[in-house]
């Protein structure tokens, strides 16, 4: 269906939250890296979408202007004083608890696992951005930059070193609960 030939405003709604809400949620999990907070925050984006819809004008796509909401809601909560204190609270209980995991944190352990993800999320946010709107969102080098409000050339830049990080960091291995590990061609070892 095209969003064009949608009349209503709360149709048109309906039809970005059931078009992009995954997305939307995967894009500021990259961000935020927690569940309940990724949760929260599509709410918030959600919500500004519908009380902005009138001022859609369609000079981008419905999926550039809904992820320039998203990533925007995301830097303002990485910028508040309230993330800050949910970071703050979160190393002090898990200092507290020692090394204690809930099954739902094993659970969530071993889905979070797969070595390409985790380098993507370790990836500072420029880079992380970047990749993730690129390969996951599909979105090309010019929306990126639209996106972002950055140069073409400095999107291509960062897409270059993203990888580059990424490769790097997969070849000379990575450390998991204070063991190396790298990869050979017979699959992971540790040292």
């Amino acid at each position: 269906m095209n969003y064009r030939s949608i009349s209503s405003n709360d149709d048109l709604f309906e039809y970005i939250f059931n078009e992009y809400s995954d997305d939307i949620y995967r894009l500021i999990f990259t961000y935020v890296k927690k569940k309940e907070i990724a949760e929260d925050l599509v709410q918030d984006v959600f919500i500004k979408c519908y009380k902005n819809i009138d001022n859609f004008k369609g000079n981008s796509s419905v999926k550039t202007w809904i992820i320039s909401i998203a990533i925007n809601q995301c830097k303002d909560y990485l910028k508040s004083a309230y993330s800050r204190y949910v970071y703050l609270s979160d190393k002090i209980s898990s200092l507290a608890k020692g090394n204690t995991k809930t099954p739902e944190d094993l659970v969530l352990e071993d889905y979070g696992k797969d070595r390409l993800t985790n380098e993507i999320l370790n990836l500072p946010l420029k880079y992380r951005e970047v990749i993730y709107l690129y390969y996951f969102q599909e979105l090309k080098i010019k929306e990126i930059a639209v996106v972002l409000g950055v140069n073409e050339n400095t999107m291509k830049s960062r897409l270059s070193r993203a990888k580059e990080l990424i490769k790097k960091n997969l070849q000379e291995g990575s450390t998991k609960d204070g063991e190396k590990y790298q990869t050979t061609s017979q699959g992971i070892s540790f040292e």
